[in-house]
């Protein structure tokens, strides 16, 4: 037994090693140290020769066919905070509520439609003037204001995804590395929580960046137009709305009002940056896990799958973890009150949504929050990685 654990192979999984130390074999510890820095370069196979414009290419690309696909959750999800805030819809039911025989009405319905004095129109009951959940929100939109609807504010969400991630991914993997080389030669004790720290200093540089086409994405969701044919403003003339009603006629007095772009930084930060530390604290385990059972060289569907899969289940627990940040969030930049935008915190939010809704308030929106973050993290980070890891042998072809 004894020889057999000194002519362990040079590939010995960290798992093994560990085995074998707890057996009592000193020199194994050194074995372990090596798997264990082996552990974290191999999934970086991909990393190697990357500079800072290919990595947010990459990303950029990943963001841009994230942002379309899962638009629609976005919209619902707002549109139900957005509710939950105060923002009124009326006319949902104008067609959900057709003109029916008025005694078939009140024998199928507990709650009879009431005749207009005016007319012959009928009035549905004010909760059929309420969203009701995911699939209510997407059904109305749809028959009320048109499939493409459910794409409000995609123009937004790219101009905002793809700068975005084009900076946040990149930042992270060049934190993440930079750190886990640092403390796996100083303090490798430290070395498991590095995704959570690098996620977090990536995600506030890139939320800080683009936070007023965030501010316009969340109002183009959230409000409808009142007036039928009317275009609804895109991202710079949602931008300027916010501003109009503050304008001064001194350059410097507008000045200090462009701040109101900023409205409700404070609440993207709280929500974004446990998000990500949840997130790439639970992908990185599950994605090395996933990586270390396919070998040395991984292919380009093991990348892929490995990815989506590690991405999908973190995204959606760290979506779950921080929806009451996420809710206040939307309460704050829907806020058409420019005094009391300003005079708005995101503890007094949390306080004000809890009075209101108690804990189902602070989880409005939950289900598609996380049917949206979950498929959106897995294809972000899967297409930026087989990006990344056809671009690194592209480069082993050239040399």
């Amino acid at each position: 037994m004894v020889g057999s654990r000194y002519g362990l192979p040079s590939r010995t999984s960290t798992a093994a090693a560990s085995r074998v130390d707890f057996e009592g074999n000193v020199d194994t510890m050194f074995k372990e140290s090596k798997d264990q820095q082996k552990q974290f370069h191999s999934v970086r196979v991909s990393d190697a020769n990357l500079g800072f414009g290919e990595r947010a290419f990459a990303a950029a690309g990943a963001a841009f066919v994230s942002a379309i696909i899962v638009n629609p959750l976005d919209v619902a999800k707002t549109r139900l905070q957005a509710q939950a805030a105060g923002v009124p819809y009326q006319g949902l039911c104008d067609v959900a509520c057709p003109e029916p025989n008025e005694m078939l009405s009140e024998l199928r319905s507990s709650t009879p439609r009431i005749r207009s004095v005016l007319g012959t129109k009928t009035v549905c009951p004010p909760e059929c003037n309420q969203y009701k959940g995911t699939l209510d929100v997407l059904y109305k939109v749809i028959r009320q204001e048109g499939f493409w609807r459910l794409w409000r504010g995609t123009t937004a969400s790219l101009a905002l995804a793809m700068p975005t991630v084009g900076i946040y991914m990149p930042c992270y993997d060049i934190f993440r590395n930079w750190m886990e080389d640092f403390t796996t030669q100083n303090a490798p004790n430290l070395t498991p929580y590095v995704p959570l720290v690098a996620g977090s200093i990536a995600r506030s540089l890139a939320c800080i960046s683009c936070y007023p086409v965030e501010l316009a994405r969340t109002r183009m969701q959230a409000f409808r137009e009142s007036q039928a044919g009317v275009k609804p403003p895109g991202v710079w003339g949602t931008l300027n709305r916010v501003i109009d009603p503050v304008k001064n006629k001194t350059p410097l007095q507008n000045l200090q009002n462009y701040r109101l772009l900023w409205t409700g930084l404070g609440a993207q930060l709280a929500r974004d940056v446990p998000f990500s530390a949840i997130c790439w604290s639970t992908l990185e385990p599950i994605r090395r896990r996933i990586l270390g059972l396919v070998g040395d060289e991984p292919t380009a569907a093991s990348v892929l799958g490995a990815n989506f899969s590690a991405g999908f289940i973190a995204g959606s627990l760290a979506a779950a973890a921080t929806c009451p940040l996420d809710v206040a969030k939307t309460r704050r930049q829907i806020e058409k009150d420019p005094t009391r935008a300003l005079m708005m915190t995101t503890r007094k939010t949390l306080l004000e949504i809890w009075r209101d809704g108690g804990m189902k308030g602070l989880f409005m929106g939950v289900v598609p929050r996380v049917g949206r973050a979950g498929p959106s993290v897995g294809i972000v980070v899967s297409s930026y990685e087989v990006v990344k890891y056809f671009l690194h042998y592209r480069h082993l072809t050239t040399q």
